[in-house]
């Protein structure tokens, strides 16, 4: 037995995997990753991978980036870790003070934390303390869309909208109120015809803010890709659209760009494309280059003030996080946003996506792809049963499982989300490497007839 198969032996006796039934890991065993160098994983064998979804969406330079290694290291030799409640460093200042000269405009103050639930949950705890010491007592209610999804802790699941994910635990919600997603390929109002979108899934909105808008705090969603709920790509138009029906209420904007941060959408935020000015915006995943965890909510200077008072008024944000400005986390966030800068990615990413966006339309030519959708590096591939009536697969076919084992036949880690099959690249991937993704998952797709 190789020192490989050891340890694989070991895992199935101690381990417990995220999003993972570990029944499968009982009859197959699982990928053992071994190394990593650019957008390629490693087995155990020396077998190289795609990484197509960027290690869950947060790889954005590659992986092994000397740039960022280096920071890393020697943050290490100098700081490691300390307790940010009272004390302060040199990364977490210059981190901060980075993202808000990134940020839209009228973000002026970060708090840093774990991960992306974190980074939410903190937006969620913000703005309900916000309104209370403002002096509105009244607006304790959010509203979220359908398909949505914000992380895993209770706050977040409450306005989420994936109940594959979290249909379970809604006796333990805070109650709020949910619209329609913008699923433009199932449209909620009926419609087939996109030219003829009048946007009237934001009618719930209007109603809900007009009949009762003196009681929400905020309203909360992912910019322009609902990542998790199936790599749903909407118009910038209803971005636009929502936020300035947000605004006319004088309600909170929360925008959760965990996923869609950092060059994903082909603007560094996805924000961006609608020129919108959120009052809240979480970060995380490729905030370090996903290197390190971190999150980061930042809010405005309005907000921050209204917690500021004499310690005896109980205006203090009392949150908080062990690992809160993690200097080696903050380093390598650092050293991400200077390869930004030094190796132009953003420029550079114009030719890129267009070159993915581009190659991803010779699907709609497959018998079992009802829909292709995506925006700068984000591709994804809808799978159906029949594409005349949009009739999915049945679950029990689990469509998504087979086609990840068929991807690691062709060298690509594809991980679906149910019957979506997606690619969600880092942004350093070249055009060749591009062109060599998209043949290999035609093939793997080609195929979905036979593993039906």
């Amino acid at each position: 037995m190789t020192d490989f198969e050891c340890l694989i032996h070991v895992d199935r006796r101690v381990l417990w995997h995220p999003y993972t039934q570990m029944r499968d890991y009982e009859r197959e065993p699982f990928l053992f990753v071994d190394r990593a160098e650019g957008i390629r994983l490693f087995d155990g064998e020396g077998r190289a991978y795609y990484d197509t979804i960027s290690s869950w969406w947060c790889i954005v330079h590659g992986h092994g980036h000397p740039r960022i290694k280096a920071a890393v290291k020697a943050q290490m030799d100098r700081l490691e870790q300390v307790h940010f409640a009272g004390t302060t460093h040199r990364p977490a200042i210059l981190l901060a003070d980075r993202l808000v000269s990134l940020s839209p405009p009228g973000l002026a103050r970060v708090f840093f934390s774990d991960n992306g639930s974190t980074a939410c949950e903190v937006a969620i705890k913000m703005s309900f303390q916000y309104w209370k010491q403002a002096g509105f007592p009244r607006r304790e209610r959010f509203i979220s869309v359908d398909r949505g999804y914000h992380g895993d802790t209770i706050g977040a699941m409450s306005l989420g909208g994936t109940a594959g994910f979290h249909g379970l635990f809604v006796p333990l919600f805070f109650p709020s109120f949910r619209i329609p997603s913008p699923y433009c390929y199932r449209c909620p109002a009926g419609r087939n015809d996109p030219d003829s979108c009048g946007l009237d899934c934001l009618a719930p909105l209007e109603a809900i803010l007009a009949e009762r808008g003196e009681e929400i705090a905020g309203v909360i969603l992912e910019p322009l890709v609902q990542a998790a709920g199936g790599m749903i790509v909407y118009p910038v138009r209803y971005l636009a659209r929502l936020a300035g029906i947000v605004n006319a209420h004088n309600v909170h904007l929360i925008l959760d760009e965990v996923a869609t941060g950092f060059g994903r959408t082909g603007t560094f935020f996805a924000a961006d494309r609608a020129g919108i000015r959120p009052d809240f915006l979480c970060l995380s995943k490729g905030l370090t280059g996903g290197v390190l965890p971190m999150g980061a909510t930042l809010t405005t200077e309005e907000v921050f003030q209204a917690f500021c008072d004499d310690y005896e008024k109980g205006k203090t944000f009392f949150h908080g996080h062990t690992f809160t400005g993690n200097p080696l986390a903050a380093a390598a966030a650092l050293a991400s946003l200077d390869v930004f800068d030094e190796e132009g990615v953003m420029e550079g990413l114009v030719k890129k996506a267009r070159r993915l966006q581009e190659g991803k339309e010779r699907f709609r030519s497959l018998p079992q792809v009802g829909d292709v959708r995506g925006i700068g590096m984000i591709a994804a591939f809808e799978i159906v049963r029949d594409p005349m009536t949009r009739e999915s697969y049945d679950p029990a076919l689990r469509i998504g499982w087979k086609i990840y084992r068929a991807g690691l036949e062709k060298g690509l880690i594809l991980r679906p989300l149910g019957d979506v099959t997606y690619l969600f690249l880092p942004l350093s991937a070249t055009e060749g490497e591009i062109d060599d993704i998209l043949d290999r998952t035609y093939q793997v797709l080609s195929g979905v007839g036979r593993v039906a």
